[in-house]
């Protein structure tokens, strides 16, 4: 029986930070790069401030426009699949508009996967897969396969699963598998 792998979306495969600079500094005036974004404390954004950044994350094409996060990312999740069942899945149920255009944007970038095998929910708990890749701690912790973090500046602190600094180092990961 061929294992499984469950794959985030967001900072994973899709570079929403890229994206979510330019809208922060459009929202507020500033001028942050999409390093200096990720490397932000989420706690030095006001309420407001979350909260015009969550409803322009919540149009319902946002998502649609998110550039791929790793060139190596498509032609190693292609290997993957043919040795593995690879599912995306992805925590959408906190910006619920973003299911079109999430669906639309993996069918254009990897129309080679299933998708059928595209999970859109809150906590990867119900996630069974036998490795879960994420940059997600919280998602990490709720899994009860194998956990794998994906580097971000965000998560340096994170120990205790393997760590993937990109989808050359995924592909080397499970070349062991």
């Amino acid at each position: 029986m061929r294992k499984s792998i469950a794959i985030d979306m967001d900072q994973v495969i899709a570079n929403m930070y890229k994206k979510m600079a330019v809208s922060y500094n459009e929202l507020f005036g500033t001028t942050f790069t999409e390093e200096e974004l990720l490397r932000a404390p989420r706690e030095s954004m006001t309420r407001e401030q979350f909260k015009l950044l969550m409803e322009k994350l919540n149009e319902p094409d946002y998502y649609r426009e998110m550039d791929i996060l790793c060139p190596h990312a498509v032609e190693v999740i292609r290997e993957l699949n043919e040795r593995f069942d690879v599912y995306i899945a992805t925590a959408a149920m906190e910006v619920p508009n973003s299911f079109n255009a999430k669906y639309a944007w993996l069918l254009e970038h990897f129309p080679f996967l299933d998708p059928q095998k595209f999970v859109f929910c809150g906590t990867k708990a119900v996630i069974h897969t036998d490795y879960l890749i994420d940059d997600s701690l919280n998602q990490l912790e709720v899994f009860k396969g194998q956990g794998i973090i994906y580097s971000m500046p965000y998560n340096e602190h994170v120990e205790g699963y393997p760590r993937v600094k990109n989808w050359l180092d995924v592909r080397e990961y499970f070349k062991t598998v």
